[in-house]
């Protein structure tokens, strides 16, 4: 070894400390930070309500990843005014009260949240053109229960078939429901609806052509969603709502949101055992079950087939549940 150090000099070995400021660990308190309502997100912006007036904000740096969306609750700070070209700063979510999710398909890990802060789901579907999905209604109940949001089935175009057939599925279900018409006799009379809104903060769901936009053009007059058709040949709607968006109900101290047309309303985030909760009049069916049982088709002595066999249960509804509990399950045969 050089002479110039010995074995035992280690402070020569040592690297040099580097002598840049080390960072702070404080973060603002945000103190002048005010209170607002996400009304619309589009592209990266938000549109807020603050005060009665809209705000244009975007979301600062430190909230990262953590996504925003129609109905949070957020602090803001930066220019509030609401004037053109004017640009607030969204600094903290709320912690919200409920959480409206689906994911794209039933295997998808992707969760997407719809909107928060909402304790009501309106599960809006036409009678005819389109024609009722019944998995898709039985779907989003299953989201509005595991969301700890209530459910109330709201049902258009009365005027094209008879409410019965579909309410003869779900009136066992004690699901609240309404129906209304856009043409002929109580035409356009929302009265009931009005009062099942009133004091809630609503969202609407259902497929594209079933009239949700309709709808909030006549319950908010000034809304002006754009209306669109169904396809004759496909039985389809067009996509006409592009966002979900906040709107506060006149008179009734309330709110809704209406949301785009939804094709598919995946759970892969509701865990299978949670399913058959979203069915209470087939989870009671089930209490003689044996230990283990997943109330799928094949179970041995499940409940459900013998409450089918002895006339107790709707095999539809029987069905249904356990098309939705194999698709969450991940089986092929879906």
């Amino acid at each position: 070894m050089s002479g110039r150090y010995s074995e035992h000099d280690h402070e020569h070995y040592e690297r040099p400390r580097r002598r840049t400021r080390p960072r702070t660990k404080d973060r603002p308190t945000y103190a002048d930070a005010v209170d607002a309502r996400v009304v619309t997100v589009d592209r990266g912006r938000f549109t807020l309500l603050l005060e009665g007036r809209r705000v244009m904000a975007m979301k600062s740096r430190p909230l990262g990843r953590k996504g925003v969306v129609v109905g949070d609750r957020v602090r803001v700070v930066g220019d509030t005014s609401g004037a053109d070209g004017s640009l607030a700063r969204i600094v903290e979510v709320v912690e919200r009260t409920t959480t409206l999710r689906r994911t794209a398909d039933d295997d998808d890990p992707v969760e997407r949240v719809i909107v928060s802060n909402a304790d009501q789901l309106v599960v809006v579907t036409a009678l005819a053109d389109p024609e009722p999905r019944p998995r898709l209604i039985d779907r989003a109940l299953v989201a509005a229960y595991d969301a700890g949001m209530s459910p109330l089935l709201c049902m258009t175009k009365s005027d094209l078939a008879d409410p019965e057939t579909l309410l003869s599925t779900y009136r066992s279900l004690g699901v609240p429901w309404v129906v209304t018409r856009l043409r002929g006799e109580g035409a356009g009379d929302l009265a009931e609806l009005r009062e099942r809104l009133s004091g809630r903060t609503s969202v609407m769901v259902g497929h594209s052509g079933v009239g949700k936009s309709t709808l909030v053009n006549a319950l908010v007059p000034d809304a002006h969603r754009e209306v669109g058709i169904v396809n004759a040949v496909t039985g389809r709607g067009r996509h006409t709502s592009t966002s979900a968006y906040l709107l506060e109900l006149p008179g009734a101290d309330g709110w809704i949101i209406d949301t785009p047309g939804i094709r598919s309303f995946g759970l892969a985030h509701v865990q299978p055992e949670n399913l058959i909760e979203a069915f209470p009049d087939l989870d009671e069916m089930t209490e003689t079950c044996p230990r283990g049982c997943t109330h799928g088709a094949g179970e041995p002595e499940c409940g459900l087939d013998e409450a089918v066999a002895a006339g107790e249960a709707d095999p539809d509804r029987v069905e249904s549940f356990r098309r939705l509990l194999a698709a969450r399950e991940g089986a092929t045969d879906w």
